[in-house]
This record gives structure tokens, C-alpha cells and sequence, in this order.
């Protein structure tokens, strides 16, 4: 008496089948559905079942003649009329789904066996060129009515209620076909039944019909979805019996981003196939099957071979390689180089890095000195993207010349009617054009965190610069979705640059408010409350700086003699109090740093 495996799965199909031999890592022996169907070629056909403990394909069978469907052993009992108390894994207390969908009396069943027929008589270049053979079009009831593939989308109780017609030549020209309230994302699990085949085993998700066929040439298991845009409407719940989910998409970036944020949601399962870097841009299944078909099983195999499980956090070898990078950059020039040529400022907070929040009574000059501190960068050439929603762009440069030539405003008008122009106007305008390159000033009202993700990743190819400083003016101007919720909005970009921060490594200056305080006034010693409808400025800025003035805003003084002190009213890694005072230089707009006296009570 031959002695079973000590693998359950291996010992239930040895069991099942006692005329069954092991060739390799592969089970052969005569199909026993064949004999129940009463096939042709009953006495030939063959059952074959992987047999690769370790492997998720582990217990899949398959009939060489695809007389059924393939699947793991559960299904296989089904099929047989087993107990499935005999299966291995078998799971007395799993509740079937249940899905609240009213079918309708009519279907497209008859309809869709007619289309089959066609195409299994007559198969289309499309299919034939990647070597797919009519029994695998037959097995998924794939059709044509004569000018579009018909693809029947079968449902839980066996019958196909829409079906997607796709053109051959011209996939963008589809349309659904029958029931249009069967036609919608929730439907779009194309070969669904196949999920309850593979109950307690593997099965792949691919991203188009097309790309299933292939897959099922090979004698894979899978389903396949329209698009990459419908992975995000598919029925986890339905996928919550199987063990291992291989995610299949084209090789381009928004499929693949699509796979990874659906591998999210099913969890460590999960695994998406990656294609090499050199495969063309869009490649697929059925285009790997076409231009590769002799290599097309191997090269196909080996892609699922080396698919890891999904994690969402970076490899430990990324992780290291980027703590090195930006600590390369951290002890370079261009790290160095977020320095401001203000002396007292720089040793207050060893350079723009990372978050900076500077809040001020109105007028004090937050945006003058911030014009001040992002020129001279730009002049030293630091990359500078200046988003501007409070003083214009005709204002920004004229201030910036008034202060590069040490010309007033009304002088600056004067001497531009000269001909030819000044040379005090002439070298201040040299100037500006030699730091425009490294500022980049944007008024876009309409203005995401997305889209200033990419201008940091413009200005940088631009510049050939790592480091970059972002001026936002003002923080309460940035667009929100509802303004009726100003402060969630606040605090939602405030998020969002700490995002940026860290992905991108930038530093940012942001223009804030400041609260009057209970006097009414401005005078007193700033602290984070100071701030106006920023909760989260203590929890998101690493410094926080305050300018108050030392005169009153409100009523009317020599601009000569105005001076504000600047507070590091909070910092994650530098020690509040005053930093200096700042004169204004008046006409000139700009500001003269001065040393801190005593300090404000």
C-alpha cells in the first residue's frame, strides 16, 4: 500500500485521483469531469495540478481540455460532490457572501453562446497572432457579433446581464451592451466567478480583458477589470477568501499607481507584478504575447516568480540609500546655501530649513522683508519659488530695483523716462535679470500642493540645484475648497508643506497673522496663540517667528524710525527669544538688521 504525502493538499488530490503519477512538480492522471461530461476525448484528456508546497499555486488543477474551469481543492469537491469537510483548509464556519442584487428575468446568455461560436469557428488576428487557442476563448464565453469582441460579464447566479463590445482595431471605440443597470463600476469584474474557484488559493487581477486571455492561455487563473481606473471599485469583500492576489497592470505609471493604492486595501497578500525597466511604455500580456510568443510563457512566469509581497513602506535598502542622500546634501553647498544675508537671522536658525512661519501685525512689513530675504537668495543663486498672493508681480520687482539701486519709487519711474537710462537704474536692473533665473514668483490663485510639488521639481531641473526656498505670501490667502472652514483649510496646507518638506526636502518661509492681544494691540511678547487660525503651526512649523512692531500701525509716524523686532516665538531645535530688530530703510524698501536690545515684557 503506497504511502500519501505528508502535504494535506498533495495527499487529497492523491486520494482523489488513485490513477494519478507525479512528474516533477506536476500531478498527472485521466480527468474524471471529462468522464462525467461525457467528452470526446474522455479517455485522453488529462487533470493536471500543481504541486509546489510554498508556492501560492499550490493545489491549482486544471483540465488539460477545459472541460470545467480550473481551481483549488475546494472547488474540485464541489465539482466532484465531495464532503468538503475532506478538503484541506476547509472552513465550516465561512459565511457565503451575500449580495442584495436583484436579477432581472431576462438575460444574454443565449445571445452571448452565439457570438462564442463565432469566434471559436473563426478567430481574429487580434487572438491568433498571440497564439491564444479557441478553447480558451470557448472557457470565457468570449464572442464577436461581427465588428466588436463581445466580453460577457457573467455575475454569481450564472448569468451575463451587460457585456462590453470592445473593436478590435480601435479599442477606445466600446460600448455596453444589454442591461445598462448592470453596465456600472460595480459590475466590472470580468470572468467573476473564477473567485470562487480559487477559495483558499491565488488568483491574478489584470487590467483588461485582452490581458486575461493571455493569461488563461497559460493556464493561470484570473479576472480581469476594464480599466486601471476600476480597480478602485472593486469589491474587496468578495476577494477576502483567497490567500495570494497578484496584481497585473500595463506597464504605465497611473495603472500602476492604481495597483499599488488596491494593494493597499487588500493588505500583505498582495502581490504586484513589476516590469522590467526596459519594457516599452503601455506593455502588456497580450502585447508581450504577440511580440515574444515563443518566450511569452517563460518571461510571463518569471515576472509572477519574482512578484514580492506588497508592502506600502519603503525597502530598508531605499530607506538607507536616502538617509545617506540627504545627508550628502545636508553637508553640502546647496544645504548651506538656504543661509539668508541676514547674520543675526541665519544664527538664530541656521538657515531656512524646513518649515518657517513668520507672523505679523498688519503693515509691519512681513512681506518687504520676505521680498528682502528671497531676492538676496536668488542673487546668491538659491532657487526661490515666491508664491504671491497679496502685493502683485509689478510691485515685487519694483521694490526689488528700488532697493538693488537704493532708488525711491518715484525716482525709479523718474529715471526709467531717461534716455539713455541712468547708471545707478542700469545696474540695479543688471541685477534683477541675473537673479530672475532663481526666482520664480506665481500668482496661480488656483494653486495645489500637488502642483507645487511639481514647480519644485521644475525649478530644480532648471537651476540643477538640490536645495530650493518656497515664500508663501500669505498663508491665508491660499485657496480653499469651502471658505466658510478658513482654519481646517489653514491647517490643512500646513500638513501638506510638511509633506513637501520631507518628500522634497525644501525649506519654506510662510507669511502669517497675528491675533491682537488682550490690550488690543500688538505690543506684547508673541507666543504661538499669537498667531491667527493656525492650530496647528505648534505642531507642524520647526520654527515659529513673530515681527511686532515697536511703533503703532495705526497712526501715522516717520518710516525712517520704524523698527519691528523679530521673535523665535517656538523651534524644534533652536532656542526662542528675540532675534533682532529690523529698521526700515527708508525709501528703499528693505530692512536694516540690527542687534536685539532689551527685551519686550
Amino acid at each position: 500500500m503506497s504511502t500519501l504525502p505528508d502535504d494535506p493538499v498533495s495527499a487529497f488530490y492523491f486520494a482523489q485521483l488513485p490513477q494519478a503519477r507525479q512528474e516533477g512538480s506536476r500531478l498527472l492522471a485521466p480527468c474524471p469531469f471529462c468522464r462525467q461530461r461525457g467528452h470526446q476525448d474522455q479517455d485522453t484528456a488529462q487533470l493536471t495540478v500543481v504541486l509546489q508546497t510554498g508556492t501560492p499555486l499550490h493545489g491549482y488543477f486544471r483540465c488539460l481540455a477545459r472541460c470545467v474551469p480550473g481551481g483549488f481543492p475546494l472547488h474540485f469537491a464541489r465539482l466532484a460532490g465531495l464532503d468538503p469537510a475532506l478538503v484541506p483548509g476547509y472552513d465550516p464556519d465561512r459565511e457565503p457572501l451575500v449580495e442584495a442584487v436583484d436579477y432581472p428575468a431576462h438575460n444574454l446568455n443565449q445571445e452571448i453562446d452565439q457570438y462564442a461560436i463565432r469566434l471559436a469557428d473563426d478567430p481574429l488576428p487580434l487572438f491568433r497572432d498571440a497564439g491564444i487557442a479557441p478553447a480558451v476563448l470557448t472557457e470565457l464565453r468570449i464572442g464577436f457579433n461581427g465588428r466588436y469582441v463581445v466580453y460577457p460579464y457573467f455575475l454569481p447566479d450564472g448569468n451575463c446581464y451587460a457585456a462590453r463590445c470592445v473593436c478590435p482595431d480601435r479599442p477606445e471605440d466600446q460600448f455596453w451592451h444589454g442591461n445598462q443597470d448592470f453596465a456600472g463600476p460595480a459590475f466590472h469584474l470580468f470572468n467573476g466567478p473564477e473567485i470562487d474557484r480559487c477559495e483558499n488559493g491565488a488568483l491574478c487581477i489584470v487590467e483588461g480583458e485582452n490581458n486575461l486571455v493571455a493569461l488563461k492561455q497559460l493556464g493561470i487563473p484570473g479576472i480581469a477589470v476594464p480599466s486601471a481606473a476600476d480597480l478602485a471599485q472593486l469589491p474587496i469583500e468578495r476577494l477576502a477568501w483567497l490567500h495570494t492576489i497578484y496584481l497585473i497592470p500595463t506597464h504605465h505609471q497611473p495603472a500602476e499607481a492604481a495597483a499599488r493604492l488596491l494593494a493597499t486595501r487588500l493588505g500583505h497578500r498582495t502581490r504586484v507584478l513589476r516590469w522590467p525597466r526596459e519594457a516599452p511604455r503601455h506593455q502588456s500580456l497580450l502585447r508581450l504575447a504577440t511580440e515574444q510568443r515563443e518566450t511569452f510563457p517563460s518571461e510571463t512566469l518569471a515576472l509572477l516568480r519574482q512578484a514580492r509581497p506588497f508592502s506600502p513602506f519603503p525597502s530598508p535598502a531605499k530607506e538607507r540609500l536616502g538617509f545617506l542622500d540627504r545627508l550628502r546634501q545636508e553637508s553640502g553647498s546647496g544645504h548651506q546655501g538656504l543661509h539668508t544675508t541676514l547674520p543675526l537671522l541665519d544664527q538664530a536658525l541656521s538657515g531656512l530649513h524646513g518649515l518657517n512661519i513668520l507672523g505679523g501685525a498688519p503693515k509691519t512689513g512681513k512681506s518687504c522683508l520676505s521680498i528682502q530675504i528671497a531676492t538676496d537668495m536668488a542673487r546668491h543663486q538659491v532657487p526661490v519659488l515666491y508664491y504671491d498672493f497679496e502685493n502683485g508681480r509689478q510691485k515685487i520687482y519694483q521694490r526689488t530695483c528700488c532697493r538693488l539701486g537704493r532708488l525711491s519709487l518715484e525716482e525709479l519711474r523718474a529715471m526709467q523716462a531717461e534716455q539713455p537710462p541712468p547708471a545707478r537704474l542700469q545696474a540695479a536692473m543688471a541685477e534683477l535679470e541675473a537673479l530672475l533665473p532663481w526666482f520664480r514668483l506665481v500668482n496661480d490663485r488656483n494653486l495645489t500642493a500637488e502642483l507645487l510639488r511639481r514647480h519644485v521639481d521644475f525649478l530644480r531641473h532648471e537651476t540643477g540645484a538640490d536645495s530650493c526656498l518656497v515664500v508663501i505670501d500669505s498663508l491665508h490667502k491660499l485657496p480653499f475648497k469651502d471658505l466658510g472652514e478658513r482654519r481646517s483649510g489653514i491647517d490643512a496646507w500646513l500638513r501638506q508643506m510638511e509633506a513637501i518638506r520631507d518628500e522634497l526636502g525644501v525649506g519654506f518661509l510662510v507669511i502669517s497673522e497675528l491675533s491682537r492681544d488682550k490690550d488690543e494691540g500688538y505690543g506684547s511678547r508673541p507666543h504661538l496663540g499669537s498667531f491667527k487660525e493656525s492650530g496647528d503651526i505648534e505642531y507642524t512649523a520647526d520654527n515659529a517667528l513673530a515681527l511686532v512692531p515697536e511703533w503703532d500701525p495705526f497712526q501715522t509716524s516717520d518710516p525712517s524710525q520704524r523698527s519691528n523686532s523679530l521673535w523665535l516665538v517656538a523651534s524644534r531645535e533652536q532656542t526662542p527669544g528675540l532675534v533682532a530688530r529690523y529698521r526700515l530703510d527708508y525709501p528703499y524698501w528693505g530692512f536694516r538688521e540690527e542687534e536685539a536690545g532689551q527685551s519686550l515684557a
